[in-house]
């Protein structure tokens, strides 16, 4: 269990969490998927076939790789500048993180101007970049929703399944830079897990990490991610979604508001078998020195639950 002394200083570093690469075994229905169903716009091709999804100004901030893992492949986190970069960098090397400085090829790859690569704890590959490419026409949902709250605070949010929640915590604060949000302790079946929430900008949490369970002998391992969370301007564009997913027969939770960040939304699970969030009215740190960490002992205040049919 994380305790009170886990807790560092707050310091600068990245500013959002700005993409995600996703592997994927079954691209045409993912495409389908995201742009029918989610709402998200197509932004061109990238190697190996991929394809690029965007939901706001920025060229994309989700890559579908035809790898077959249905899984997350890396996360992409933004600072302000050339100098920030060298700063996460040295930090991240104070840890003991082995840190690559990324190509011209691998920055033109992720339409942005510069970035390093690296590990975290769990080995999920992360990259931090600055200078993300603007796109140079505004954003067109392919469903007509009124669009995506992410400009100035990243795409959303992840929740990930890790081997060693207080390293990887260590890696994301004292490394990156994001500041605690609060905890989530949820008992089910005699057991008690932790989910920690953290931010890097307004938005109540870009990442939040919980211990993986113990598997027996030849369990095959869980997805590292849990859910990714897209959050819309309307709340009607959620009612909406859930309607045709409905409609589809796609298992689905219900419609629920979480404890913590207050989010009204759903989950969905995709063509890959880990979920989507879709949500509106996420709650937003304001003030950041008047913020103060909090506990919840249930995740949703009303509804919610895990998708099914």
């Amino acid at each position: 269990m994380i305790t009170d002394n886990d807790i560092r200083p707050a310091i600068s570093g990245v500013t959002q969490l700005g993409y995600l690469g996703i592997g994927v075994s079954d691209l045409p229905a993912w495409r389908d998927f995201a742009g029918n169903v989610l709402g998200l716009e197509e932004s061109g091709r990238g190697t190996d076939d991929s394809v690029f999804l965007r939901i706001d100004g920025y060229h994309h901030r989700f890559e579908l790789i035809p790898s077959g893992q249905d899984d997350l492949m890396f996360a992409g986190w933004e600072v302000k500048d050339a100098d920030a970069l060298h700063r996460v960098a040295v930090r991240l090397r104070a840890l003991g993180v082995e840190v690559a400085e990324g190509t011209a090829a691998q920055a033109a790859a992720r339409h942005v101007i510069g970035l390093i690569r690296c590990q975290d704890p769990d080995g999920l590959d992360v990259e931090v970049y600055y200078g993300p490419f603007r796109a140079d026409r505004p954003f067109n949902s392919p469903r007509g929703i009124t669009g995506f709250k992410a400009e100035g605070l990243g795409f959303g949010h992840i929740v990930m399944l890790v081997e060693d929640l207080t390293a990887c915590l260590r890696f994301y604060q004292d490394g990156l830079g994001v500041k605690l949000s609060d905890y989530i302790y949820i008992t089910r079946g005699g057991s008690r897990r932790t989910v920690v929430f953290t931010h890097a900008n307004p938005r109540h949490h870009s990442l939040a990490m919980s211990q993986r369970p113990s598997l027996a002998a030849g369990a095959p391992r869980p997805k590292r991610l849990s859910h990714f969370m897209v959050e819309v301007n309307e709340l009607d564009d959620v009612g909406l979604a859930m309607d045709l997913v409905e409609q589809r027969g796609m298992p689905m939770g219900k419609l629920g508001r979480h404890t913590n960040d207050r989010m009204i939304s759903f989950y969905v699970t995709t063509p890959s078998g880990f979920n989507v969030e879709y949500g509106w009215g996420g709650l937003l740190i304001e003030d950041e020195a008047a913020w103060n960490i909090r506990h919840y002992e249930a995740p949703s205040t009303w509804g919610h639950g895990q998708p099914s049919r």
